[in-house]
């Protein structure tokens, strides 16, 4: 591994630990996030993050679990780690959750993107490697339409499809086909790429192939059973059957802490004529959510409601 910072990355996601904490420990010391910016990250309290990273440190003293970098045959065992902190880092950069960082954190996309590609040198026949360097840039493609000149968030129905990079969705979908192509079962990040293929596939927002997007959400269901891709399949849902339908779906998922449960809540809300609850919910969605952008766009939607 000639690059220092990947080095890094692969060093710390060392095996003894839990998944988990080496994540955690490793956004912090080599991923530059704050203790907070994790938390979020993982749905959790700050403190119970803090202890979290604490204990790793403390377990990588007593173990003596020793400060060396990876030989070629121990790369397949700490890839997973290490993908997943590149994902964070990306999902940080690509929607900051501090109100104190920019919206949209262009720095930390690239690199993470240029460290993905690096990996990507490294295992060119890892499947998930393969599917987080496509979903990645399908996302990044989209960086220049998700801001308007006002500072708010710019929904992915309401972008200039006209001012994505065209470059990086090509080069995004040329992977996802190549993934198909190869006939393995995909793994997480290949389903999440093939979900922004069929989105960036689309010339105009009426134009998704919903029932696509609902297909790979249950297939992604299956390999990751989480509230929060429960809650992406429920905004799928909505489209293809309706608010009502997705709405039964959101009521039951334990996010009460997540703002993008509550935004999602109150958009169902006011398509389905209910203003006042609509309201309260865009009220949470904006209390929780950090992001300057966001906030703006929540704030904006909710005032329209009326009073």
């Amino acid at each position: 591994i000639d690059d220092d910072r990947l080095r890094l990355l692969f060093t710390c996601a060392h095996p003894a630990l839990a998944t988990e904490a080496r994540v955690a420990l490793t956004l912090r010391m080599v991923g530059g996030l704050t203790v907070s910016e994790i938390a979020r990250a993982f749905l959790v309290p700050e403190t119970t993050m803090a202890q979290r990273i604490t204990r790793a440190k403390a377990k990588i003293k007593a173990a003596r679990i020793p400060y060396r970098v990876p030989e070629d045959g121990d790369l397949a065992a700490r890839v997973d780690g290490v993908l997943a902190v590149l994902y964070l880092v990306f999902n940080e950069g690509y929607l900051a959750s501090s109100a104190d960082a920019d919206p949209v954190r262009a720095d930390l996309t690239a690199e993470a993107v240029r460290l993905t590609r690096l990996v990507h040198e490294l295992m060119p026949d890892d499947g998930e490697v393969v599917g987080l360097l496509a979903l990645m840039l399908l996302t990044e493609a989209r960086r220049g339409a998700r801001v308007s000149a006002h500072g708010e968030l710019v929904t992915l129905d309401q972008q200039d499809r006209g001012a994505w990079d065209r470059a990086l969705i090509e080069e995004g979908h040329a992977l996802v086909q190549e993934r198909l192509a190869s006939g393995l079962p995909p793994g997480r990040y290949q389903v999440l790429a093939a979900v922004n293929a069929v989105h960036t596939d689309a010339g105009d927002a009426r134009d998704t192939d919903w029932p696509q997007v609902v297909a790979l959400y249950d297939q992604l269901t299956r390999l990751d059973p989480s509230p929060v891709v429960a809650l992406n399949r429920a905004i799928a849902v909505a489209e293809l059957d309706g608010p009502q339908v997705a709405l039964a779906l959101v009521e039951e998922l334990p996010l009460d802490g997540y703002h993008a449960f509550h935004a999602t809540r109150a958009d169902l809300l006011r398509r389905l004529g209910r203003s006042a609850h609509a309201r309260a919910a865009y009220d949470r969605a904006i209390e929780l959510a950090g992001n300057t952008a966001e906030a703006a766009y929540l704030t904006r939607r909710r005032d329209e409601l009326g009073p």
